[in-house]
């Protein structure tokens, strides 16, 4: 029995002992630790602004380790010297005072008073719209330049498959002719070019010649401002508005006065059906896209019977020859062609 009464003594002493830094909501860790800003400061909780910069200042005279001689002496001047700045820190900016209000009125609340310090503590310095400003120019300008190098990628990539160099220099027969003439004989005022650079300029040529005739559709077309992010952002109102009118109108001329598809709708339809991209459905050859025309693929009953014949045809195909299952998944990665050579 002595044990166990002895036992509850030590049990009321501590939380007696505690009682005090629980009422007053005071942690360790948080703010000024254990001990009341306010009282750090020796000002009361309705102090003005003024009032505390004009307390901090007084006592930050009096603690500053530099006025104290002796190691000991230091070492506690700047300890008192640091907690001075915590609390006037806390106390001279509005939200970081009214959080360590809200924890000195509500001890109980824990959890929150942990959540309220630290999301000051992580919170980014800098103003979010300028973050957001910032990160989007950025990804604009990336986004325009990687699209400048894609589209150089596809002009030298096409300036060196046979088909279409043969046809650039076709083109470009005359100009060619005229370059290597004077370039050897120096007329016009044109120093006589070395074979190197005879090459260089006809591949210059070339490539000029392949800009101005390729259609470079899809991911590697020619870039533009009006394709960046920002651009997008900026004009999205007029883009929904042009959506919504587009819908609009569709749906009362073909749903509820039952117009015939004209050429243009009928393209829209079948592609639709078909999944493809604008670009992508573009870069089809003239023949294939009146082949769709004329067996109506628009409508979804005559699509659905072509599908099916083709997917039959695959199978066929995909039996008789092994190789043509990568050549399948190729297609169902990348589509059909999006690159085409207009005259």
């Amino acid at each position: 029995m002595p044990h166990i009464q002895l036992q509850r003594w030590l049990y009321t002493c501590l939380v007696v002992s505690l009682l005090p830094t629980l009422c007053l909501g005071l942690l360790e860790g948080l703010y000024c630790g254990k001990e009341n800003c306010y009282d750090v400061l020796g000002v009361t909780r309705e102090a003005s602004k003024a009032e505390i910069g004009k307390a901090y200042r007084l006592l930050a005279r009096k603690h500053h380790p530099d006025l104290h001689r002796g190691d000991e002496a230091k070492a506690l001047a700047e300890e008192q010297f640091k907690l001075l700045a915590t609390a006037y820190e806390i106390l001279r900016d509005e939200e970081s005072r009214t959080d360590y209000d809200y924890m000195l009125d509500n001890p109980d609340a824990y959890y929150a008073h942990y959540y309220r310090y630290y999301r000051r503590r992580v919170a980014p310095k800098v103003d979010v719209r300028v973050v957001i400003v910032v990160t989007l120019t950025i990804i604009s300008v990336i986004q325009y330049y990687s699209g400048w190098q894609r589209y150089d990628a596809a002009i030298k990539y096409f300036a060196t498959v046979p088909k279409y160099r043969n046809k650039a220099l076709d083109i470009a027969r005359d100009e060619i002719q005229e370059l290597t003439q004077n370039s050897r004989k120096g007329k016009n005022g044109r120093k006589q070019l070395s074979k190197t650079e005879q090459k260089e300029e006809v591949e210059r040529i070339i490539r000029k010649v392949i800009e101005e005739k390729m259609d470079v559709q899809g991911g590697y077309a020619k870039p533009t401002l009006w394709d960046v992010l920002w651009v997008q952002l900026v004009i999205s109102p007029y883009t929904l508005c042009q959506f919504v009118v587009w819908h609009a109108q569709w749906f009362c001329r073909f749903t509820i006065l039952k117009q015939e598809y004209g050429r243009e709708e009928q393209l829209y339809l079948i592609r639709r059906h078909m999944g493809m991209g604008q670009h992508q459905f573009n870069s089809l050859e003239e023949r294939q896209i009146e082949e769709y025309l004329q067996l109506e693929l628009w409508k979804r009953d005559n699509f659905a019977a072509w599908k099916a014949e083709q997917d039959e045809e695959m199978k066929k195909k995909l039996a008789e020859n092994p190789r043509y299952k990568a050549y399948r998944r190729y297609m169902k990665n990348h589509g059909p062609g999006r690159i085409t050579f207009e005259d």
